[in-house]
């Protein structure tokens, strides 16, 4: 099984086999995943300080905050996997 990452913004990076959802925070039950996370100790602010855009949810559940746009990241994660078929 190859490992493959993708940047989430600021030099950070995440494994993307792992990663389950790229989601918006704006809604209500995202808030919910976000501040329970919290609560668990499983919440990887990714941000810098500057305005969460993206929220990142793997499978072992840990919530990834990041500053770049949802679409950016899923951009990426499919560039990355196409990237890798043609290898």
């Amino acid at each position: 099984m190859d490992i493959k990452l993708i940047n989430i913004g600021f030099g950070n990076i995440v494994s993307a086999n792992r990663v389950i959802a790229i989601v918006s925070p704006e809604s209500a039950p995202i808030k919910r995943i976000i501040s329970d996370a919290r609560e668990r100790g499983q919440l990887v602010d990714a941000t810098y300080g500057r305005r969460t855009r993206a929220v990142i949810i793997t499978d072992s559940g840990h919530v990834i905050l990041s500053a770049i746009q949802p679409e950016t990241v899923a951009h990426r994660f499919v560039s990355n996997k196409e990237v890798d078929a043609k290898v």
